[in-house]
């Protein structure tokens, strides 16, 4: 046990005695049940019972050492992060009480200033199994794109989608999911905000987005998670839980995409934006979403999220 010096040195009191006591308890016990293992009788007529002692002991070994290890860094093994737990909490609360109607547009800027404008309607709720979003987006000229978009409890998203040219919805391939939505900075993945049900989620310090202090969290995609994505990070607000700021970082490219939220209001109890910019790392311009109408409380059902039926751009916004 020649490690517990440096251990002392740096990692002092109060967890030193424990990890003390643990390791004289090792250090005692293990060759106490080889010396006992060695005198048995069954040791030597049942290699069966020979080998299945020695795992066993392997086993209580390993086990521990994890306990060591755990007390060498209590706060990853046993100490739960409360900052994290409100920002997840309360980050899939807003998405999980989400029952709207809105209307907008959907524009592209470029370095010049020129402007090219696409009519945006919207409405999403979230059911017993998960969130379902419907949008059309549709101009300058008489093409429209229609999606339905199914994000799971879990995290786990489908797209559905009528593109131009097209009579009836079909599921959106997942090599598409990337593509830019009607020529935007947005793309198809981009309507709903999986990340924060994903399994990976850490805490980085807190910072401030222009005057207000905000909780960093760094959501990371995993092998079961369906995105072009390797992580999102998101600047949060910490009085409201709502994200001011937002950092996507695509698979393999390590080129980033930038959302910034503006006009914050709270409406029937939720917090939303009024615009969305977002910005592709290296490509001039941006893309703006911006909500001109709506209703927080649509009191929408399964019916109203039928793609093939449903005329978005046509509806009532109430």
């Amino acid at each position: 046990m020649g490690c517990i010096p440096w251990l002392e040195n740096h990692y002092p009191s109060p967890w030193m005695g424990a990890i003390r006591t643990l390791a004289v308890y090792i250090a005692m016990t293990f060759p106490r049940r080889v010396v006992k293992l060695s005198r048995s009788r069954k040791f030597g007529r049942y290699p069966e019972a020979r080998w299945a002692n020695c795992a066993f002991g392997r086993v209580q070994a390993s086990i521990a050492l994890l306990v060591l290890l755990s007390l060498v860094h209590p706060s990853r093994a046993f100490a739960a992060n409360p900052d994290l737990e409100t920002v997840l909490t309360g980050s899939r609360q807003r998405i999980e009480k989400l029952d709207y109607r809105v209307t907008g547009r959907l524009t592209r800027v470029e370095d010049n200033g020129k402007r090219t404008s696409y009519k945006f309607v919207a409405k999403a709720h979230w059911f017993p199994d998960g969130l379902r979003l419907l949008c059309e987006i549709s101009g300058p000229g008489s093409e429209k794109t229609s999606l339905l978009l199914h994000m799971s409890v879990s995290g786990h998203v489908t797209i559905e989608a009528v593109l131009p040219g097209e009579k009836a919805a079909s599921v959106l391939p997942f090599e598409r999911w990337n593509d830019p939505l009607v020529g935007t900075d947005f793309s198809y993945e981009d309507m709903v905000e999986n990340q924060f049900f994903w399994k990976h989620q850490e805490l980085l310090a807190p910072e401030k987005y222009g005057a207000r202090d905000c909780f960093v969290l760094k959501s990371m995609s995993g092998s079961q998670d369906r995105t072009y994505y390797d992580s999102v990070t998101s600047w949060i607000d910490r009085g409201i839980l709502y994200p001011v700021h937002v950092v996507k970082t695509p698979r393999g490219t390590g080129q980033q995409k930038e959302f910034i939220y503006y006009g914050l209001r709270q409406i029937g109890g939720l917090w939303s934006a009024t615009q969305v910019e977002a910005k592709l790392e290296g490509k001039p311009g941006s893309s703006i979403l911006v909500i001109e109408r709506g209703s927080g409380k649509a009191n929408l059902g399964r019916k109203d999220f039928d793609i093939n039926q449903s005329n978005a751009q046509g509806e009532k916004v109430k």
